[in-house]
């Protein structure tokens, strides 16, 4: 029997995936939506002391992924409070309210968002860790529920971030906002896709995952609180992933934009068929597995020629026409590997369809 709940800083959700802070949680029908549609918890579009004067156009999809400067609520705080908020916990799932961007703005809304119903709060904090950690410490001060500081920068010494919040008193660490700035430029119009100062935005979606699980691995290693992974995730093994690497839960805001608020009960389904299918009963079967996988050197610095598993091959073709060092050839119905010209890069082994390559 597969169980995918988990209990993060005292709140119990029926699966790891959270709607993440952002458009698809911009009000309490949003977050509504997002519960029918199997979020176990969701996390409120950041809320400010005042409304945000959001740029327009905002969002723009580029290639899998999105690009968008549309970061805080520009609703105010006192309509959350009043209507907004009590939607949201109508829902049945546990509500976070991210508030922000300053230390003012923590101290005076965070306190509210709780009063209405918020059992958790997010702090979305930039790379500088003692500005990082004056905004933990603000919500510590303000509110006595869990405090979820969001390292707005995975690029930029996260570890020491999380290391510094975490001595501020958070009791767990999202790892991460979006990558950038970025520009997407559409080139019939010749005109910037958004309509930012300088038409610049922040990317998210499955182009950044890779460093989001490089960003919790580190944070992770770093610390002790729980981590949650946020960006790129679009698939049951996106989130495998994710936990392999430390993370106790994701959240999901890309998949929702792109697919709809029935993408996080879509993703926990692909997350049970997937452990069913490896045997795996908890997701604490899972958490920090690939940690102890890292190699702190080279793994090897000479060729491993690659191998095939027969059963598996479909003779697809895909290696032969992908393989820079031209050492693999489809041969009636199986891939052949010259062992001679194979440089072991591995980049057919990611590329397989069948998983019917490996070392």
């Amino acid at each position: 029997m597969v169980d995918i709940s988990c209990e993060l800083c005292g709140l119990k959700l029926r699966s790891p995936i959270i709607a993440a802070s952002g458009v698809m949680t911009r009000d309490g029908e949003s977050i509504a939506r997002a519960a029918a549609g199997g979020a176990a918890a969701a996390v409120t579009k950041t809320i400010s002391s005042a409304p945000a004067k959001v740029p327009r156009p905002c969002i723009a999809k580029v290639r899998e992924g999105i690009i968008s400067f549309d970061m805080l609520s520009d609703i105010p705080a006192d309509q959350w409070a009043r209507y907004e908020m009590p939607k949201a916990k109508r829902s049945g799932i546990p509500i976070i309210a991210s508030v922000g961007p300053g230390p003012e703005d923590v101290s005076r809304v965070a306190p509210r968002m709780v009063e209405a119903g918020a059992e958790g709060i997010e702090v979305p904090v930039p790379s500088d860790p003692d500005r990082a950690a004056e905004l933990v410490r603000a919500a510590k001060e303000s509110v006595k529920v869990p405090v979820f500081a969001k390292l707005m920068n995975p690029l930029m010494q996260p570890d020491a971030v999380a290391r510094e919040v975490e001595k501020s008193g958070a009791d767990a660490i999202v790892a991460a906002g979006p990558v950038g700035p970025c520009l997407s430029i559409d080139v019939e119009s010749s005109m910037p896709m958004l309509g930012s100062p300088g038409g610049v935005g922040y990317m998210s979606g499955p182009p950044v995952k890779p460093f989001i699980l490089k960003c919790v691995a580190d944070v992770a290693s770093a610390v002790r609180v729980p981590v949650i992974g946020c960006g790129g995730v679009s698939s049951g093994r996106d989130i495998v992933e994710f936990v392999m690497a430390g993370a106790w839960a994701v959240q999901v805001s890309s998949g929702a934009i792109i697919r709809g608020h029935k993408v996080y009960g879509f993703l926990a389904d692909d997350l049970i068929k997937f452990m069913r299918a490896k045997n795996y009963e908890t997701l604490g079967d899972l958490r920090g597995k690939a940690l102890h996988h890292l190699p702190k050197e080279s793994l090897r610095t000479s060729a491993a020629p690659v191998e095939v598993i027969a059963s598996k091959c479909t003779a697809c073709g895909l290696c032969e026409s992908s393989c820079p060092y031209g050492a693999i050839r489809v041969v009636g119905r199986l891939a052949r590997v010259d062992p001679a010209k194979c440089y072991g890069c591995g980049l057919c082994v990611s590329l397989c369809p069948t998983h019917a390559i490996r070392f």
